[in-house]
């Protein structure tokens, strides 16, 4: 068993809240101290590595048991903590549809996980979760248009920083997301 120093419950919450939930929590601890956090959402993994590497906080690993996640993360020390920062190429989703509609030559990837993306994804979007991303790099083309979109556009703000620090140069975030997408979905299951 690990020794942490707090225990968040995160369970049941879908991207970002975890996210959320965590930030506010490790806040107020002590650099050094460990907190777990409880969560369901499959994608919390990838979302607590992606945003502990950019802010400096240390990912220690997450367990599963019984169907809980539990991730461990380590506060930093104030010299080791990096300033949050946010991706500044956006698009709302409207702008997005509009130049689908336009037929712009361009990538939309989804970073949601598999199941999200199974049962309602903009039509061609090309799948790659979050915890996929840095494995499959290869699979898009650096000088390409590329969309990032997820659910709310925290998962793709973090996955479009990781894009544009990996050499890509036409990223741009979709906000809000598929939480508020009124263009045509479609489904990946039979």
């Amino acid at each position: 068993m690990i020794k942490t120093d707090q225990v968040l419950d995160a369970k049941g919450l879908a991207c970002p809240m975890p996210i959320v939930k965590t930030k506010k929590t490790i806040t107020n601890m002590e650099p050094g101290q460990v907190l777990e956090v409880q969560a369901t959402d499959k994608g919390s993994t990838a979302d607590l590595k992606a945003w502990t590497e950019r802010v400096g906080h240390q990912y220690l690993g997450t367990v599963e048991e019984s169907g809980t996640l539990h991730h461990y993360v380590r506060k930093t020390t104030d010299s080791e903590e990096k300033q949050e920062t946010t991706y500044e190429v956006v698009v709302n989703n409207d702008e997005l549809q509009r130049k689908l509609e336009s037929s712009e030559d361009l990538t939309v990837v989804d970073v949601r996980e598999e199941a999200e993306y199974s049962f309602n994804h903009i039509p061609g979007a090309i799948s790659i979760p979050m915890g996929e991303l840095d494995n499959r790099l290869d699979e898009l083309g650096k000088d390409d248009e590329i969309y990032v979109i997820c659910r709310t556009g925290t998962r793709s703000d973090l996955a479009a920083q990781k894009l544009a620090d990996r050499g890509f140069n036409k990223v741009t975030n979709v906000v809000p997301g598929m939480s508020d997408w009124n263009g045509p979905t479609e489904k990946s299951i039979g």
